[in-house]
């Protein structure tokens, strides 16, 4: 064991002791750990630095701003000039979504509203 981590486990066995880390909020709830089997264990430090930072793959980035530019051009007319523009704009991440191997399914249609409607017809 490194020094470091002596000292760390003697200052936790002194503040156990002490009761400093008793009731503390989330007590003997279980953790929330990430399953990051499937990627290589020498990338995943610099992957999990990279997302708490709030970075993207450039494949969810893009993903992102497509929902982003569908979400606008709802606020928008259809015959306004802008809302050409994004739509034009939306196209062209959606072939760049494709290209990437992604599914670009999350952008066309409401299937909850097409479902919530044939059980409503069923009923």
């Amino acid at each position: 064991m490194w020094l470091i981590d002596q000292l760390a486990e003697q200052h936790i066995l002194a503040a156990q002791e002490k009761g400093e880390l008793s009731n503390l909020r989330g007590e003997g709830a279980p953790l929330q750990l990430e399953d990051d089997s499937a990627i290589p264990e020498e990338l995943r430090m610099g992957y999990r630095l990279l997302k708490n930072a709030g970075f993207l793959p450039p494949e969810l980035e893009m993903r992102r701003e497509a929902l982003e530019v569908k979400d606008l051009l709802r606020e928008l007319d259809p015959d306004d000039h802008q809302a050409r523009e994004l739509s034009k704009k939306l196209s062209l991440l959606e072939l760049k979504l494709r290209q990437a191997g992604m599914s670009t399914a999350f952008l066309h249609g409401d299937y909850c509203e097409a479902i919530k409607q044939h059980l409503r017809q069923e009923i």
